[in-house]
C-alpha cells in the first residue's frame, strides 16, 4: 500500500489550510484527491492541480480508481496526503480494501441534509453511518482542524448524531 500521512475529510479540497499548514506538518509530496464528480470535469481538475504548493503532484481519481491506486507500492519517498469531500467517500475506500488507519474530519460546512456534527463539521445520515462504519472497522476516524490544534475523538458527537438523525 502507499504510504497515507494523511486521508483528510475537506469539502474545499486544496485550499489556504491544506497548502499552509497540512502539506507543510505532514511532509506530503504528493495529494491524492478522491471525488467521482472533480474527477469527471477536466476543468476542477486543472483548478485543483494548480492551487497546490510547488513540488507537491496532485492527482484526482474517482473512488473506483483511487481504491487501485492507493493500493499499489508506492515510490520511495512518497507522502500522499488523501483529500475527499465527505467521510462517505472515506468509507467507500474502506469498503474496497483501501486499509485506511485514520481519516481526519476537517472542514464540512452545513448544507442539504447536513446538521452540525462536531465544531466546524456539519453531516448527513449517510456520512455519519460512513463515520459509524469506519470505526466499526478498526479506522480511527477523528476531529482537528489544523495540526496545532488538538485531536477531538468523535465518539460521543457519533453517539449524538446517530441519535438526532434516528440512526
Amino acid at each position: 500500500m502507499r504510504n497515507i500521512v494523511l486521508a483528510r475529510v475537506d469539502d474545499r479540497l486544496i485550499h489556504g489550510e491544506v497548502v499552509t499548514a497540512w502539506i507543510p506538518s505532514t511532509k506530503a509530496n504528493r495529494v491524492i484527491i478522491v471525488d467521482d464528480e472533480v474527477a469527471q470535469d477536466a476543468f476542477n481538475v486543472r483548478v485543483v492541480k494548480a492551487l497546490a504548493p510547488a513540488g507537491t503532484k496532485v492527482f484526482v481519481y474517482d473512488v473506483e480508481k483511487a481504491s487501485e491506486k492507493l493500493m499499489v507500492p508506492g515510490v520511495e519517498g512518497e507522502r500522499l496526503l488523501v483529500l475527499a469531500k465527505t467521510p462517505t467517500t472515506f468509507g467507500r475506500l474502506v469498503q474496497n480494501g483501501v486499509p485506511l488507519k485514520e481519516v481526519n474530519l476537517g472542514g464540512a460546512g452545513i448544507r442539504g441534509e447536513r446538521q452540525p456534527f462536531i465544531n466546524n463539521v456539519a453531516l448527513n445520515p449517510d456520512e455519519v453511518r460512513a463515520c459509524d462504519a469506519m470505526k466499526s472497522s478498526g479506522v480511527r476516524v477523528y476531529y482537528q482542524l489544523v495540526p496545532e490544534q488538538g485531536v477531538i475523538e468523535i465518539d460521543e458527537a457519533l453517539k449524538k448524531a446517530k441519535a438526532n438523525f434516528g440512526l
